[in-house]
């Protein structure tokens, strides 16, 4: 079981280059992948989202991605040919002026616009993906980690919430047992104290009945057990189950819900609320899972 909350950092570099790769994820229904790249990677993107893929299956994924040039991102261009138009027109002014053609330097040449032009050396995007990937590997590996403690220890919290879900349940289903005698008595007496002497033992029987099965609530717990052995047994699984849970907690919440409209006695309505106090800390945990 894996966590959604979780972060990696990969860095990786060649000759050229230097590439950090952060990522951060937090809970989301789907898998939804947002991207920071420089405006030369633009290009990576679609490979990146699909490496994402391969791994996670839900989480609000945010990739920050920089890229470092090691010996400078910049060239210099010459032009051979505006320079010998200089040097040309430079010789023609000296002669004009009476002066020796050895006063035009090469560094008088190289000092006019436009002979050495200064420009940025443009990004190999799929040239430069080993790098990249290299550094998504490891910051990917890094948020798998972190994702896999956290959902270990959801496990075991929702565990633990479990066992006390299935300890509420034996006390309820306990308490509840000769609730349909009780009921019986109760209407009994408060038709004695209404009618005295004229009771009628076969409407009493009738109305004791239809009480009874009002409060029966051997369905609701028989279905609360299922639940709950289906949730441990998600817990175990290897794959994703954190929509299967989201799905499992509701069943289980409308299993304690019937339950607290059915309780006609104190110690039942006592421990549903426990339940749902169980219940609410588990669906609260599950939003996290995977």
């Amino acid at each position: 079981m894996n966590s959604m909350t979780g972060y990696g950092r990969g860095e990786a570099t060649n000759r050229e280059i230097a590439v950090v790769v952060e990522m951060k994820s937090v809970n989301n229904r789907f898998l939804d992948v947002q991207l920071r790249v420089p405006r030369e990677y633009m290009l990576l993107e679609p490979r990146i989202v699909e490496r994402l893929k391969r791994d996670l299956v839900r989480g609000r994924v945010e990739v920050f991605v920089r890229r470092t040039a090691l010996e400078g991102s910049q060239q210099v261009q010459p032009d051979p040919a505006l320079a010998e138009s200089y040097r040309k027109a430079m010789v023609a002014v000296a002669q004009r002026l009476q002066r020796p053609a050895e006063e035009v330097t090469l560094s008088l040449v190289l000092a006019q616009p436009g002979v050495l032009t200064v420009t940025d050396r443009e990004a190999d995007a799929l040239g430069e993906w080993d790098v990249v990937s290299a550094a998504l590997e490891a910051a990917l590996g890094e948020l798998q980690q972190m994702r896999a403690s956290e959902g270990r220890a959801l496990q075991e919290d929702l565990g633990r919430h479990l066992d006390a879900l299935l300890r509420l349940r034996a006390e309820v289903a306990a308490v509840a047992d000769g609730v349909a005698e009780r009921l019986k008595s109760r209407l009994e007496g408060r038709l004695q104290r209404l009618l005295a002497d004229r009771v009628d033992p076969a409407r009493l029987a009738q109305e004791a009945a239809v009480l009874a099965d009002k409060a029966d609530i051997s369905e609701e717990l028989a279905r609360l057990e299922s639940h709950v052995a289906q949730f441990a047994e998600a817990l175990a699984a290897a794959e994703p189950v954190g929509r299967k849970l989201d799905f499992l907690l509701q069943e289980l919440h409308r299993e304690i819900n019937t339950i607290g409209s059915k309780s006609a006695e104190h110690p039942v309505s006592a421990r549903v609320v426990e339940m749902k106090s169980v219940a609410e800390r588990m669906r609260e945990q599950a939003a996290n899972v995977e």
